[in-house]
């Protein structure tokens, strides 16, 4: 997220918002997700999330058993629409 945020700087605040309420979320299942991020969305086995407004796509894998998340790609939106990232990801 870092490298990505260094390029948008735009991204680094709601990056860093999101990562304080994921890295103390309790999270069983994409219900709880969307409890808190209402348009989280599952694509294959990742749960994307909007950033910033839409602006910004942050596609992870969640091991909810684990409570691990996995940051698979951090994208501008329209990065994420042209779909490359689906053949790079076990998405």
């Amino acid at each position: 997220m870092n490298a990505f945020a260094a390029k948008h700087p735009a991204s680094k605040a709601p990056l860093d918002a999101w990562y304080r309420v994921a890295r103390n979320a309790q999270w069983r299942n994409i219900i709880d997700v969307r409890q808190v991020y209402s348009a989280a969305d599952l694509v294959g086995i990742c749960t994307v999330f909007n950033i910033a407004g839409n602006k910004y796509r942050l596609v992870t894998h969640i091991k909810y058993a684990r409570q691990a998340i996995y940051i698979r790609h951090v994208l501008t939106h329209p990065e994420y629409s042209r779909g490359k990232w689906k053949n790079e990801c076990d998405c």
